[in-house]
């Protein structure tokens, strides 16, 4: 899979793939007619994807945003490019509920244009099924909305240009990747609220693009959280005050076993309240029955497992009630705290765990961490948090969080660069010498300085991949113009970044400094004019590849001038 995976990405790096055209007269009329104020980070994200799809260089970008902060409208004017070039376009949903409510959203956005959309879930019979993928095949079909489905051997289309990934934290490494083999060059857009660790990584270290959109919609307000211990008073207030105010309430209980004798339970308590039941192993008609009387208002309080987890837009539903939260994932809790707070009503998310429950030490970090950030927009912190909490995943391989315990994101770089100058036909680059350098001074890039820390982990991977001093001068002056005056840290930072090419040069295997004494050990022997004799320092040979050497300064300046000798 490594291999494969490797290979897709290079493939990707290397080819050319299709440049669509500049914006068309009926591009901007579509747009004119989006019935909200987009917001300045949704018309950055606008703006990036446009270019993307603009580049020659197929795209493969993540939009980081907050549920109901217009990453669909985004994806939506994506696709309307896409089609006004000839190009169909696929989008990627992980439930039957969500595709059916992209499609009721594509099918009202597109009214006025002449586009064929389709879904393709379990919600089609085998006969609608079998119409639409030849569709596909023909080219009738524009946009494709459907599930895991999409990805089955049977699908072909005849001009794939676009793949949108919706919740793409809740797709398989290899799910995703089957989509994107179909056809390497496929400009890809992946739509998240809360990015799993690996893409989240991915994205930081600069081998995916990303655009988040922090800016929350007029009118919102953060949703006031709660973490406590399941009280039966605390939650019959709960569910009361919401229905005084004339809102409905999620209670979600994820195990379907017993779901039934928490409805008895929630009755006992308030009597004369309606209760719908919703669970993955019911009916197709069932399911959908019951959630078109829950948005009628027949039912105060929808008693589900996480089947709400995905994009569902209930504006009247202000409060949420997760039973034995300690027991989900930190993007899990996030996504269902935002199915509610999506009107201009304040809402309201209690999370408990049993009483008398011993709680692991990652689920209470993940129980402080949703409680931190209730502030709008804080997907993004959530998954920078998950990333720590979880480790950032092996990126060649079919884990999606987890320490890369086989490949390093620095080795990555190297495979991948390797494996695209192949591709290319050309001579693929030796591997470089990577010098260990231990040398007694702080250097780092501080958080007073640059405070994001996106840009921040693309400068750190530009200064580690850096092969020339001259790209080292160039960030140097990059990070003057747009930071300012740089700390010593960051000086330091970009004379041992320095000091690491001309050590490659040199073919120094490793470089120890502490105070004015260096250790240098060669990869080979030792050349016999190591230094020359007049600079009259102290030299100590250890053995056939090591000496010691003895310096008369002691500033990273006297170190570089040490190494220009040899």
């Amino acid at each position: 899979m490594a291999e494969d995976l490797l290979k897709l990405y290079a493939a990707r790096q290397a080819r050319e793939g299709y440049a669509f055209s500049p914006d068309a007269p009926w591009q901007n009329e579509f747009e004119s007619r989006f019935p909200y104020q987009e917001t300045p980070d949704q018309l950055k994200a606008i703006n990036d994807v446009k270019a993307d799809m603009e580049s020659i260089q197929p795209m493969e970008r993540l939009i980081c945003g907050d549920v109901g902060y217009g990453k669909t409208e985004v994806a939506m004017r994506a696709a309307f490019k896409a089609i006004m070039d000839g190009k169909q376009v696929a989008l990627l949903v992980p439930t039957t509920v969500l595709a059916e409510q992209h499609y009721m959203t594509f099918q009202q956005r597109f009214a006025e244009y002449p586009t064929t959309i389709e879904v393709l879930s379990r919600f089609r019979s085998a006969a609608q099924q079998k119409k639409i993928i030849a569709d596909l095949k023909k080219g009738v079909t524009d946009i494709v909305i459907g599930t895991h489905r999409l990805i089955s051997k049977d699908v072909e289309f005849k001009d794939l240009g676009l793949l949108i990934i919706d919740e793409e934290h809740r797709f398989g490494v290899s799910q995703k990747e089957k989509i994107k083999a179909m056809k390497e060059l496929v400009d890809v857009i992946s739509l998240s609220a809360t990015p799993i660790p690996r893409s989240l990584h991915m994205s930081l270290a600069g081998l995916r693009d990303m655009t988040v959109i922090e800016t929350p919609p007029p009118e919102r307000y953060p949703i006031t959280t709660y973490v406590l211990e399941y009280n039966d008073d605390i939650i019959r207030d709960a569910i009361q005050t919401e229905i005084d105010r004339g809102g409905q309430v999620f209670f979600v209980h994820n195990r379907i076993e017993d779901i039934y004798q928490v409805r008895q339970r929630i009755q006992a308590l308030l009597p004369d309240i309606r209760i719908a039941v919703g669970h993955g192993k019911m009916k197709e008609e069932e399911l959908s029955r019951v959630m078109l009387d829950l948005i009628e208002g027949k039912f105060e309080v929808f008693l589900c497992t996480t089947i709400i987890e995905s994009g569902l837009d209930m504006p009247n539903v202000n409060t949420i009630i997760i039973d034995e939260a300690d027991r989900m994932g930190l993007a899990q809790l996030y996504q269902l705290r935002g199915r509610v707070g999506r009107s201009n009503r304040l809402a309201y998310a209690y999370l408990t765990y049993k009483r008398d429950r011993v709680i692991s030490e990652t689920a209470q970090k993940r129980l402080n961490a949703i409680r931190e950030f209730s502030d709008l927009g804080s997907g993004m912190k959530i998954a920078l948090r998950d990333l720590e909490i979880r480790g950032a995943g092996n990126i060649l391989g079919p884990e999606q969080h987890g320490f890369i315990y086989a490949v390093g994101f620095d080795l990555y770089c190297r495979l991948l660069e390797q494996e695209t100058a192949r591709l290319k036909g050309e001579i693929s680059p030796t591997e470089q010498f990577n010098p260990q350098l231990d040398i007694d001074v702080d250097y780092y890039i501080p958080d007073t300085y640059i405070p994001d820390s996106g840009t921040k982990m693309r400068i750190y991977r530009r200064l580690l991949l850096a092969t020339e001093i001259k790209e080292i001068e160039e960030i140097s002056r990059e990070m003057l113009d747009r930071f300012g005056k740089l700390p010593l840290p960051v000086e330091n930072f970009l004379h041992i970044a320095s000091l690491r090419i001309m050590a490659r040069h040199k073919e120094i295997k490793s470089l120890r400094r502490k105070g004015n004494r260096i250790e240098l050990q060669m990869a080979g022997p030792l050349p016999p004019n190591l230094l020359p004799a007049a600079q009259g320092l102290k030299i100590r040979k250890i053995n056939a590849s090591t000496v010691q050497i003895q310096q008369q300064g002691t500033s990273l300046t006297d170190l570089a001038t040490l190494l220009s000798l040899i």
